[in-house]
């Protein structure tokens, strides 16, 4: 029951609120009446009195704890259903999406793409649908040449089918978790999402960035037509078409088979973001060349996991490399090596490409990924084997591939029962058994020394290494000489 006498702190945290969006959400200040009442009546407030209360630079975060905090004590709803409230009320304040996207090309008319990505970033954080004090409190170091985080909001799937079930819908709308009907959905509080439309080749796509993002400006960019993945010779055009518009962004799409991607297989889509990923930056081993393609350069990297990075000025080219590159891969097959392109339930090689543009023009990386699975590896050949499973079981999908590693937040818990059992001297916690191999190399590694820096600065290179070895274990050529043999069969040769 409404307590009317507590009310004046829900009107002052009402008025902040709009005072807020006035500021940061676009609101017309002519408006300003019209979205006060529109939030009084989700509670059925029929009085008001002016507080006078703004927003005074405060974050989106700190004012709805207050507004929700003054709700609750008022009787207008309780305590568990604060987020959904939360939701609702900035789904309100937010700008309709045909105004945010009419504002986004302004912004990218007068100064560029970039700093128009830039403004909706800002403004999608603004309306808390991208949840970046989440990603700022992520663990996050750099170890073996790699970027290592420690994920505390995304939860972990160990089993991919289930992966795959969460991101369908109930009742069969939106089809997926990703589809653009989810715009405003309120079935999955999605009423802060705002999308922005994007043409890739002659097709309609859009791109939103992702509430609990990975990295800086993360985000999908998504086929408005709920399709398949796939990756042939239009992908790599789709790909330059949106680094060539954003051309301070990379932008990928996972293999697309079980096992060795993403868990939405079912919708097409590509990852990005405004962060530049190790791979993307990886020292080049070898430089080859193709008659026919003089004006393109192949690049075998100095990477863990097999990949190539195709580099050249000429767009035309370098999408007749890949695809050359990919026609080769699909329907490659060395049972030697445990390469099979296709088994008993269809194809099982794939690349995963990524796109970038420097001073040197188009560059795409291509990592070759395989999915075959045997007795020994029933989870996947050319995936994180066993021993590394208490730190990592999930499929490497593009981001992992490329550097940025993505561990689960349970880890936060288990490695500080390892701290303190390193710390005190003691033998490794009965309840973290299944690290023994993390354990025997950290004691090897810390020759008996109970310093708690030292100590974490270990339990870091201890779970950097682990990465490393995870992203070799997905390597399909395990040497440089194999990955040459291959490119040469396609007809490369040393530069």
């Amino acid at each position: 029951m409404v307590e009317q006498d507590k009310l004046e702190p829900v009107y002052a945290g009402v008025d902040a609120l709009v005072d807020y969006a006035c500021d940061r959400l676009a609101l017309d200040r002519r408006d300003a009446d019209w979205t006060r009442n529109r939030i009084f009546e989700l509670f059925d407030l029929n009085s008001y009195a002016p507080t006078g209360a703004v927003a005074d630079g405060r974050s989106a975060d700190e004012l709805l704890g207050e507004f929700r905090a003054a709700a609750v004590e008022a009787g207008l709803f309780e305590a568990e259903e604060g987020p959904v409230w939360a939701d609702i009320v900035m789904g309100i304040l937010s700008a309709n999406p045909s105004a945010l996207q009419d504002r986004f090309l302004e912004v990218e008319r007068d100064w560029g793409g970039m700093a128009a990505m830039r403004w909706l970033y800002d403004y999608c954080v603004a309306n808390t649908y991208v949840k970046r004090a989440q990603l700022d409190a992520n663990p996050r170091f750099d170890s073996h040449g790699l970027v290592v985080t420690i994920n505390l909001a995304k939860p972990e799937f160990k089993d991919m089918k289930k992966a795959a079930a969460g991101n369908a819908v109930a009742g069969g709308y939106p089809q997926c978790t990703i589809c653009h009907e989810n715009e405003g959905f309120a079935g999955r509080n999605k009423r802060t999402l705002r999308t922005l439309p994007v043409e890739l080749g002659d097709e309609s796509w859009f791109w939103q960035f992702s509430p609990y993002g990975y990295f800086d400006q993360h985000g999908i960019c998504v086929n408005t037509t709920h399709t398949p993945m796939h990756v042939d010779r239009d992908t790599f055009g789709m790909l330059l078409d949106f680094v060539d518009r954003f051309p301070g962004y990379f932008l990928g799409c996972n293999a697309a088979l079980p096992r060795i991607g993403g868990s939405v297989l079912a919708h097409d889509h590509f990852q990005g973001g405004g962060e530049l990923l190790p791979m993307h930056t990886a020292p080049v081993l070898r430089e080859l060349r193709l008659e026919a393609f003089p004006d393109v350069a192949v690049e075998m990297l100095d990477w863990p996991g097999t990949a190539v990075r195709v580099v050249s000025k000429s767009r035309q080219s370098l999408i007749d490399v890949c695809d050359l590159i990919r026609e080769g891969w699909v329907n490659y097959s060395n049972p030697d090596l445990d390469i099979v392109c296709e088994g008993e339930d269809g194809r099982r090689s794939a690349l995963s490409p990524s796109a970038i543009v420097t001073e040197r023009g188009y560059e795409m990386s291509l990592i070759f990924r395989n999915n075959g699975v045997s007795e020994e590896y029933p989870d996947g050949i050319f995936h994180a084997h066993p021993e590394f499973y208490p730190v990592k079981q999930e499929p490497i999908g593009l981001i992992e591939a490329q550097g940025l590693f993505i561990l689960p937040g349970r880890l936060v818990e288990q490695l500080g029962h390892i701290e303190d059992a390193l710390a005190a001297g003691e033998d490794l916690p009965e309840a973290e058994r299944e690290f023994t191999l993390e354990w025997d190399e950290l004691t090897k590694q810390l020759d008996g020394s109970r310093d708690r820096d030292d100590i974490r600065a270990a339990i870091q290179d201890e779970l950097g290494s682990v990465c490393y070895r995870i992203l070799r274990n997905t390597a399909v050529f395990k040497t440089p000489e194999l990955t040459f043999e291959f490119l040469a069969s396609l007809g490369m040769r040393a530069a």
